[in-house]
């Protein structure tokens, strides 16, 4: 592991230890896995014209098992070594691409993609991982920049992969290229990550602990059941899959803080009274809260506006585009900022959230834009630092957990969230079918509806920095 005293990166150093090569590697499976999840709306109206079975189409864009593998991950390396984990993660997603690649229906398509779920979602949670067992504390903000910003790459690269491989050849050979980078993911991960902290499981006290199977089973009952409020939207029938899909998580985070030795998630998960509780709750809060744009946006902008397709293509795209390109600018920012950029970003993301309650009716792109910028570069900004809160101040024998923790989080929020806006859509007018008068109410309480969660993030990341900011200056 290459030390670095100060926050500053010296590139050169890393690339002469071979750190910098490796976390290329790592972060490949994050490029793979996030250009593969926005390719897939692409490739959906050819594929379907194929396959039938459009009234899957929903599953199919959903990938809950990412979440579960996710979760699983940050565990798996106290009984197999990290390098062994990501050949493993790697192989499943290039088994499950191929699926996709060759499956003659619609239901072999979504094993499929389910295969290729826990192989991505691992892969994303191991990349988080890695940075805290191969790299120096004081370069994580720099390193989780990085990563967000293949988010962004992704955003672009997804889309425009799916569009050419279609109209040049087929559907089929865009999975077949990620069949292809998941073998190659596996073959690097063997050869590149060689270092002691790589090829040994992490140590435990007394062995390694059971595995907590079932926690895992609860998760992933709970996600199957918000996965089904959110795909084929009936207002009855989704509010009560919600409602019993919420109860299974609240069951599977009481399942897992009563297994000290195997939890999934750091202790104390959601209590303020700590810097990882208050920033897992900042995870949660905006994850949930900032699925709306995305997933009604452009349907929004249509029926009530006649804006095209392209342009609010153009407009989520920048939206990630911030997302990326802040996270690279403040990534260097020193310490004792961290608290005014945490809070700063977390007041950026709630400004989205409210501004689309009045942009999206009124319609002025401008103002969406503004939004959207808004909200990716708060993200952009203060992920990178909430992230590396998160995890040093986690106790010694729970960062690799907490590592895992903050995209498993991420991802559950987007599950809910998603599920949670497609229920308030129906409540509000979609229910009576698509019109300009029901999207016209649709567009105000639909982001209405998250003002308070955004409020709550944004207390939970004042409280988040402060006791981090004297525990850097002890540190110091």
């Amino acid at each position: 592991m290459t030390e670095i005293s100060t926050n500053r990166v010296d590139w050169r150093a890393l690339w002469a230890s071979g750190d910098l090569a490796r976390f290329c590697f790592i972060s490949l499976g994050i490029l793979l896995h996030a250009t593969n999840e926005t390719m897939v709306a692409t490739v959906m109206p050819a594929m379907v014209g194929e396959l039938a079975g459009v009234q899957l189409v929903g599953w199919s864009l959903a990938i809950y098992g990412a979440i579960v593998a996710g979760a699983a991950a940050g565990r798996l390396v106290s009984y197999v070594p990290l390098r062994t984990n990501m050949v493993v993660a790697a192989l499943l997603y290039a088994a499950g691409a191929l699926i996709c690649a060759t499956s003659p229906s619609m239901q072999l398509f979504l094993a499929g993609r389910l295969i290729e779920g826990l192989g991505g979602g691992a892969l994303v949670s191991l990349a988080f991982v890695s940075v805290e067992r191969l790299f120096s504390r004081a370069i994580w903000p720099q390193l989780f920049g990085i990563m967000s910003a293949i988010w962004g790459v992704a955003a672009f690269s997804g889309p425009l992969l799916g569009a050419i491989m279609t109209e040049l050849l087929s559907w089929r050979w865009a999975f077949g290229i990620f069949t292809l980078g998941g073998a190659a993911m596996a073959l690097a991960s063997f050869l590149v990550l060689n270092t002691p902290q790589a090829t040994k499981p992490r140590a435990s006290t007394g062995g390694a602990p059971p595995f907590p199977f079932a926690a895992l089973v609860c998760l992933a009952v709970a996600v199957v059941l918000i996965a089904s409020a959110g795909v084929d939207i009936a207002l009855l029938r989704s509010s009560l899959l919600m409602a019993v899909g919420l109860i299974g998580l609240v069951l599977f985070f009481t399942i897992d803080a009563l297994k000290p030795r195997s939890r999934l998630f750091p202790a104390r998960l959601f209590s303020w009274r700590t810097p990882v509780g208050a920033g897992m709750t900042m995870v949660a809060a905006f994850s949930v809260a900032t699925c709306s744009f995305g997933v009604y946006g452009p349907l929004l902008l249509t029926s009530l506006h006649d804006i095209p397709l392209l342009t609010t293509g153009y407009i989520i795209a920048a939206e990630s585009i911030a997302w990326s390109i802040l996270s690279i600018l403040v990534a260097n920012a020193p310490p004792q900022r961290e608290r005014l950029i945490i809070v700063g970003g977390a007041v950026m993301i709630a400004a989205g959230i409210a501004g689309f309650a009045y942009t999206i009716p009124l319609g002025s792109i401008p103002l969406i834009l503004m939004c959207a910028l808004l909200q990716g570069g708060g993200f952009g900004i203060a992920w990178p630092f909430l992230t590396r809160v998160i995890v040093a101040s986690a106790p010694e024998s729970e960062q690799t957990i907490a590592s895992a923790a903050v995209p498993t989080m991420q991802r559950i929020g987007y599950a809910v969230g998603a599920a949670l806006a497609g229920i308030v859509a129906n409540a509000s007018g979609f229910s009576q079918g698509l019109n300009h008068d029901a999207a016209a109410n649709v567009a105000s309480w639909l982001f209405l509806a998250f003002v308070p969660l955004g409020i709550v993030g944004c207390l939970a990341a004042l409280r988040v920095s402060r006791p981090f900011g004297r525990q850097l200056e002890a540190i110091g």
